[in-house]
């Protein structure tokens, strides 16, 4: 396997820091997408799911956030997506990340390729992320220069990052809604600390905190401390879902 970069454990390293340092499931994907499309150098990064019961394609998470508009079109054009040669060789098994081109000889020949190059690069690597049922799940980057060894080799260590990452949102969905936390009747919050309440909900980790509001890392963490005494928490997970049911945050 081709050797890494200095820079390539420093990106696997942001992205470790960026998730442990998330408390809401609804926005792993999206902050997955934007670290790997800085990682890997991309024109854009999907994450979407091929259900194969409905024989429906949703892509659920992008980046830049502008590629929007241009994810979702693809994903409506796309009317028999279970015959894409990415969804072909996910279905036939494979979990591992791989480089489209590499796997498929007529991937550049087929009816999808022109599309792909408009909607974020010909060139494709893939992430299969399995876990959920009846569901051919998978990261899909893109760019107009083409991957090499490394970005599949590094591609490979991440990987597991990102299915951890998945099924600890996907827990974290099922505790919200199996025990919801009781709301405080009164949190007398300062507008400082539901500022940084606000920004620990967007997951942003101390750090990135102190960097936003031009302020110390150790300020940051003790507006958190005053926050957590106020709420009733004592870590991060708690302290946004509390927030988020009480309509403190978004």
């Amino acid at each position: 396997m081709a050797q890494l970069r200095v820079r390539d454990y420093e990106h696997m390293l942001d992205l470790v820091v960026a998730v442990l340092g998330n408390a809401d499931p609804e926005s792993a994907w999206p902050l997955i997408t934007s670290h790997l499309r800085e990682a890997f150098d991309c024109t854009a990064v999907t994450f979407s799911g091929l259900y194969t019961a409905e024989r429906v394609l949703r892509t659920e998470a992008w980046a830049p956030e502008s590629h929007g508009p241009l994810a979702l079109e693809f994903t409506e054009r796309n009317r028999t997506p279970d015959q894409h040669p990415m969804a072909l060789h996910v279905a036939s098994g494979v979990t591992s990340p791989f480089i489209l081109s590499h796997v498929s000889e007529r991937w550049r020949h087929s009816e999808w390729y022109d599309s792909a190059r408009y909607h974020g690069g010909g060139e494709k690597l893939c992430l299969p992320t399995p876990g959920v049922p009846q569901a051919l799940r998978a990261l899909i980057l893109g760019r107009d220069v083409e991957f090499t060894e490394r970005d599949l080799a590094l591609a490979t260590r991440i990987q597991p990052l990102v299915l951890t990452v998945d099924s600890h949102a996907r827990e974290l969905r099922r505790l919200r809604t199996a025990a919801p936390l009781p709301v405080p009747a009164g949190h007398d919050l300062t507008p400082r600390e539901l500022t940084v309440l606000g920004l620990l909900a967007e997951g942003l980790t101390a750090e990135g905190i102190a960097r936003r509001l031009l302020i110390s890392p150790h300020t940051v963490n003790r507006h958190l401390e005053k926050v957590y005494r106020k709420l009733g928490t004592n870590n991060r997970v708690s302290t946004v879902l509390l927030a988020k049911q009480a309509g403190l945050v978004p």
